[in-house]
């Protein structure tokens, strides 16, 4: 079973597969299906290292994408709620806040569990889509950099190869 996961994780970090997946990944992961895509960006930088900035980047590309997919699938819900329902639903406390920090509440589409639907709000709250999509990726690319040098130059040694 190690020689297989060595063989399959050497096959990833391969440059003409590595990035795609990272990119594949990092876009489903950002949508509301509950994947994480830390672990493939950290598996190829940790067996690429010289594909650091490139991993990074091309992660928070594909999870920026991702979280314009879970806009447009919130602006669409609202807007089939409302056909359906000819009238507007009842404000929570949530939506309040996310209506006074607008599209700058984006920034937190980093955060496990509440990240992803956050940006479907987004979406439903028909925030502007460009400034969404702008400060998902800030706070997607702060996660990605902070997440894999973490791993890679605070706890070096407990994921070594």
């Amino acid at each position: 079973m190690d020689a297989w996961l060595k063989s399959l994780l050497a096959a990833l970090a391969l440059p003409q597969f590595g990035l795609s997946t990272v990119f594949v990944v990092s876009l489903v992961s950002a949508t509301l299906l509950p994947v994480g895509s830390e672990a493939v960006v950290f598996g190829l930088v940790k067996l690429n290292p010289s594909l650091f900035w490139q991993a990074v980047l091309v992660a928070t590309v594909g999870n920026t994408i991702g979280g314009a997919i879970s806009w447009w699938m919130g602006y669409g819900a609202e807007r089939a709620f409302e056909h359906v329902k000819k009238r507007k639903p009842v404000e929570l406390k949530a939506l309040q806040w996310l209506q006074r920090f607008g599209p700058k509440a984006c920034l937190l589409s980093w955060l496990p569990g509440v990240g992803d639907p956050l940006c479907a709000v987004a979406g439903w709250l028909r925030m502007p889509f460009w400034p969404c999509v702008g400060y998902m990726a800030v706070g997607k690319f702060a996660r990605y950099l902070t997440m894999t040098a973490a791993l890679l130059w605070v706890f070096p040694g407990r994921f070594t190869p």
